[in-house]
């Protein structure tokens, strides 16, 4: 089942259940997905639908870490809800000692010898763990993988 087709079910269940929260989440994200089928002009394959939740998840967050830090619990409270609705409809993450594995046979693959080379690395490890892993995440594993 495409990743349009879960949102259409839970956004029908979330209307029957009253979830507000889930259900505004859920059409923004639709949303996100249909002006991009607009601008491509025609339908989305899975992977991009998936770049698309990143890309929400990750303002999200981003909101999130400023929330915090202005002190607003209000509203880092309701964007970590939000965050919990995206992170079902993404595949399972990847632990660190799994991403850490990919990082040091793209390392090794690549030839890399110094941080200088960190983009061709990062070029061969993203579209692995696209989905699976937060970016931040992989790229601050590299940086430790990587002699300076």
């Amino acid at each position: 089942m495409s990743v349009i087709e879960r949102l259409n079910q839970d956004m029908k269940q979330a209307m029957k259940d009253k979830a507000t929260l889930k259900l505004s989440v859920i059409r923004m994200v639709k949303a996100a997905i249909t002006n991009e089928q607009i601008n491509k002009g025609g339908t989305l394959s899975e992977d991009e639908e998936l770049t698309i939740l990143t890309r929400e998840l990750k303002q999200r967050r981003e909101s999130l870490h400023e929330f915090e830090k202005a002190g607003r619990e209000d509203l880092a409270s309701k964007t970590k809800e939000e965050i919990e609705v995206l992170t079902a409809y993404l595949p399972a993450q990847l632990s660190e000692d799994d991403i850490r594995q990919i990082v040091r046979e793209a390392v090794a693959a690549s030839g890399a010898s110094s941080k200088k080379e960190m983009g061709k690395v990062m070029g061969l490890i993203m579209p692995k763990v696209k989905g699976k892993a937060d970016g931040n995440l992989v790229q601050r594993i590299v940086s430790e993988e990587l002699p300076s």
